[in-house]
């Protein structure tokens, strides 16, 4: 069958799903999925059993706040998107929205599609949907990433069908009026690298996908590959007959086992329908795609130990140059792409370079994908032109801090990013502005942090997670590290010194200028930006024995205000350890030699916290 009419038959089946039948999509990546997403599929099935419906698993719309979330699809009828469905709520749904056509505002998120539906709003006219441009993430939530057929019926492989037609200097011209730069986070011009690959003269090219994420708090590159595998693979294969490779490898951690079983089903797939193997869609062009499981290593997403990996060796960089694109897997050249990177490959093919950079600012074009988590309201998966400030993101489509409180600061580019202050709110995310106020955009995590948050803990969290991620090879990461990891852990226990003010950032300084690799070079950053922005934190610990965000238990402890304290007994039966003692109706007391400083009685005292005090021990 030629592609335009394969293309043809999936667009009719896909639109029969919205014309011809009742249909419900059940949001089933990972944090679906851990919500509670299949029980409540399974509800929907057990109260349908005389009801024609047909329920299909889909990935993430990106609403983590509001999991577990389906979608009711009735034709000729807007669709309706309802979030935090227990199994209450799925029976509710069933009964009076499925079968009786009633829907319920009350347990709704939004609307999808023409139309209104009173008291519903629709989704992409609210707020935090409004703002954000979803290219990337078009087809997240929407169809389902274990059906080629569905990708297909929106404009999928459409990309690669106009690049068989062309030379690979025309492939190349293309994404470069793009401006498309990598999104793993450096942000190097991904038309340039590919290049490179080609200026080597060499026959045999390999190309990498690096869906090594391992920053905390990002999840990015899984999220979209749960739920649109395919245009992360047309990405990759438009990349791979642009610099004539006919071997590729998918480098995915093995932590991410939905994402691998829906890759393997995706390339399973595209064999099935010919955009794989043998001369591919009868153009002559070659190409076999291999899935390397990751064992977890951080370090293994720096492109020299990631080589080092596939290649079966010990994950651990090594001094460049030769590039990877002049000398990379086994010796040959190689381009390694991010997740994020291919799947924009494959948006400019389809819909053109002049669309693509219509979005973004002058040097940072097109958008990019954040997973905004933390203390702030509406945790979850966006997508946001680049030039969008912290502030937008934050406030407008976060929907603002967690329980109304005030903003400190946000965590971006990761482990080995910067922490920006709330006087920095105001700075627009893309690659130039970020590096200026000494933050990095990374990957796309970005971590809120409320007045709760110690930034020394902060920097102290970071550091443990990089030292122990350093693969050990060099010096001045794998004792540097260790050097500051130590020093951050005494201030935060109440055993800095004055002399740490000035040590650490000479330590911080010599192992950004002395590492190997771009972990050991960035590591410093959590230190350096909190030193900067929240010094006075630093004093207070050091100089006062105080941690001003009550947030290290070595300077805090818990009492029980007896003017409060009506005796209600939620903090005893609470208590881990017994630390609490006390009779019904009458005072409680905490001992505070046996207390582990947990926090749980302070989090369910009955009296809005008013009865236990958490303070600085001073």
């Amino acid at each position: 069958m030629k592609f335009e009419e394969m293309v043809q038959q999936e667009k009719k089946d896909y639109n029969l799903l919205f014309s011809d039948k009742t249909a419900v999509f059940v949001g089933s990546a990972t944090c679906g999925n851990s919500a509670g997403a299949q029980t409540a599929k399974d509800i929907i099935k057990s109260e349908l059993s005389d009801f024609e419906c047909e329920i299909i698993d889909v990935g993430c719309i990106g609403l983590c706040y509001a999991e577990p979330i389906i979608m009711v699809v009735k034709p000729q009828q807007p669709s309706v998107i309802y979030g935090n469905v227990t199994k209450k709520v799925a029976r509710k749904i069933t009964r009076s929205h499925i079968i009786q056509d009633t829907p319920l505002p009350d347990y709704a998120l939004g609307s999808w599609g023409e139309g209104k539906i009173e008291g519903i709003t629709p989704l992409f006219e609210q707020k935090s949907m409004k703002m954000q441009e979803r290219r990337i993430l078009r087809n997240c939530g929407f169809i389902d990433p274990t059906n080629i057929g569905h990708y297909l019926s929106q404009g999928g492989y459409s990309g690669f069908m106009q690049a068989l037609k062309m030379e690979s200097s025309e492939i190349i011209e293309e994404i470069k009026k793009s401006g498309l730069r990598g999104r793993g986070g450096a942000g190097f011009p991904t038309w340039m690298k590919w290049q490179f690959c080609l200026d080597s003269g060499k026959k045999t090219n390999y190309l990498i996908c690096n869906a090594d994420e391992g920053d905390p708090g990002a999840f990015m590159n899984r999220s979209l590959l749960e739920s649109d595998p395919h245009s992360v693979l047309e990405g990759m294969l438009i990349a791979a007959k642009t610099i004539h490779a006919e071997k590729a490898y998918l480098y995915c951690r093995a932590e991410y086992p939905l994402a691998l079983e829906r890759l393997k089903t995706a390339i399973n797939e595209m064999k099935e329908r010919g955009f794989l193997g043998k001369n591919i869609m009868g153009s002559g062009f070659n190409l076999e795609i291999i899935i390397k499981e990751g064992a977890g290593a951080f370090v293994c997403g720096e492109e020299t130990a990631l080589l080092a990996s596939i290649e079966g060796e010990r994950g651990t960089p090594r001094t460049r140059p030769p590039f990877p694109t002049t000398e990379g897997l086994f010796g040959k050249p190689t381009v390694i792409n991010n997740v994020e990177t291919m799947a924009s490959v494959a948006l400019v093919m389809q819909q053109g370079a002049e669309k693509y950079s219509q979005m973004g600012t002058k040097e940072s074009k097109g958008t990019k994908t954040f997973s905004l988590v933390g203390q702030v309201k509406k945790t979850g998966l966006i997508e946001v032109p680049l030039g969008t400030t912290l502030k937008e993101v934050i406030f407008d489509i976060g929907g603002g801090i967690l329980d109304d409180g005030e903003f400190k600061s946000v965590q971006i580019g990761g482990p080995s990013g910067g922490c920006v202050p709330a006087q920095h709110l105001d700075t627009p995310i893309d690659y130039s502005s970020l590096l200026e106020i000494g933050a990095m955009m990374g990957s796309g995590g970005l971590v809120v942090m409320d007045h709760s948050t110690c930034m020394v803990e902060v920097a102290r969290y970071f550091l443990e997670f990089i030292q122990k991620e350093s693969c050990g090879k060099c010096v001045p990461c794998r004792l540097g590290t260790k050097q500051m990891l130590d020093i951050l852990t005494d201030i935060t226990v109440g055993k800095g010194k004055k002399k740490d003010l000035d040590v650490l950032p000479e330590l911080a300084e010599a192992v950004k200028l002395g590492s190997l690799c771009g972990l050991g070079q960035s590591a410093p950053n959590p230190i350096l930006t909190t030193m900067h922005f929240f010094m006075e934190e630093y004093q207070s610990h050091i100089e006062d024995g105080i941690c001003p965000a009550l947030d290290c238990k070595d300077f805090i402890t818990y009492t029980i205000d007896s003017e409060n304290c009506d005796g209600c007994m939620a903090c005893i039966k609470s208590c881990p350890v017994g630390a609490i003692s006390g009779e019904k109706d009458k005072v409680h007391f905490i001992d505070t030699l046996k207390c582990v400083k947990c926090g749980t009685c302070l989090d369910l005292c009955k009296k809005k916290k008013n009865a236990v005090i958490l303070a600085n021990i001073c």
